[in-house]
């Protein structure tokens, strides 16, 4: 009697212990991993967009657009602008040509200051790091050191020197065009807006002030 009271309880306590450790299910698995891919993927997105962000470009305008060809399209616009490839490749013991004074500016301001290359005040901080009136520059880390036979940081600085405000102001409007192509007429406003002093009617004062002398003379 004892054991046909017992055999009940044996099978319910049996049924327990195998749903308590009883596998999980496919439709669990898959939504495990369904989590997982959902995670990886928003990460690498975010890492996509920091990067971007970083050098100031929307993502489809830096997928059009490379900093080592630049430098080419700075010089088709601008084919005065000094170019300072003279210098010694370490490599080959030839002459750099290709390693201009503007592929070392653009890549000084994206990859060593990592500055946005869409701002035209961005731009001019780094110009005004070369004429020494902002952040130092360093020897070590300057572009070319590492490949160059010679440092061209103290002839690059000297180059920037010897321009005058307005060499400047082309080169960096030149760069922001490149680089964002919408920002192309931010000189409309400027230009528009200088002319209006000279054509207002300046000259009603002096007469008004002269017709007071008169009137306080007599």
């Amino acid at each position: 009697m004892k054991e046909k009271k017992l055999l009940p309880w044996s099978i319910i306590s049996a049924l327990k212990t195998q749903h308590v450790l009883r596998p999980p299910t496919l439709t669990a698995l898959l939504i495990a991993l369904m989590v997982v891919s959902v995670i990886v993927l928003d990460s690498a997105g975010v890492s996509k967009l920091l990067s971007t962000n970083i050098l100031g470009i929307q993502p489809a305008i830096a997928q059009r657009i490379t900093p080592s060809d630049v430098w080419q399209q700075v010089y088709q616009q601008l084919p005065e602008f000094p170019r300072e490839n003279k210098y010694i490749s370490k490599e080959t013991g030839k002459v750099a040509q290709n390693n201009t004074l503007v592929s070392r500016l653009i890549r000084y301001h994206i990859y060593t200051k990592e500055r946005s290359a869409i701002y035209r005040l961005d731009w001019k901080l780094t110009l005004a790091d070369y004429l020494g009136a902002n952040e130092i520059m360093y020897d070590s880390s300057y572009p070319g050191n590492d490949i160059l036979r010679q440092n061209p940081i103290e002839g690059d600085r000297a180059a920037i020197a010897r321009l005058n405000r307005s060499q400047r102001d082309a080169l960096v409007q030149v760069l922001v065009n490149i680089f964002n192509p919408n920002s192309q007429n931010t000189l409309a406003p400027t230009s528009n807006t200088t002319p209006s002093p000279s054509t207002s009617p300046t000259p009603q004062p002096p007469q008004r002030s002269q017709q007071g002398g008169a009137e306080l003379l007599k």
